[in-house]
């Protein structure tokens, strides 16, 4: 019911700036919060930030905070991240969800969240 569509991914050099969009659609009503996951090679897949479409309550994980914002367009249906002064370690595909306002979990969690864009490869080289 809530389709994703990703965009802003690249490379770039460590220090610099990128901007990830999701542009949400379907019923939109329905969505409660979107974030960003991310994963590396290697590595499982983690939480990197999320925001409420309600209230525009925002959640960072701890090796973004500072560094990334989180931000949300009602008018567009499209929320953003922000990722300021990007280190190597932030190499990873970047992952856009959403979760509906009948799920139950943490907002931390990929299991919270059912619907998935199909990632966008931030590449971030030193």
């Amino acid at each position: 019911q809530v389709q994703l569509e990703e965009s802003g991914g690249g490379l770039v050099q460590a220090g610099d700036s990128l901007r990830l969009s999701c542009a949400t659609s379907g019923r939109t009503l329905s969505t409660y919060v979107t974030g960003w996951f991310r994963q590396a090679p290697g590595k499982e897949r983690d939480f990197v930030a999320a925001i409420s479409w309600s209230d525009d309550s925002t959640y960072y994980a701890d090796s973004v905070k500072g560094r990334f914002t989180i931000s949300r367009d009602n008018a567009k249906n499209t929320m953003y991240l922000q990722m300021n002064s990007l280190k190597p370690e932030d190499t990873a595909v970047y992952y856009c969800a959403a979760r509906t306002r009948s799920s139950y979990g943490s907002n931390y969690r990929q299991s919270s969240y059912q619907y998935w864009g199909q990632g966008t490869q931030v590449t971030v080289s030193s």
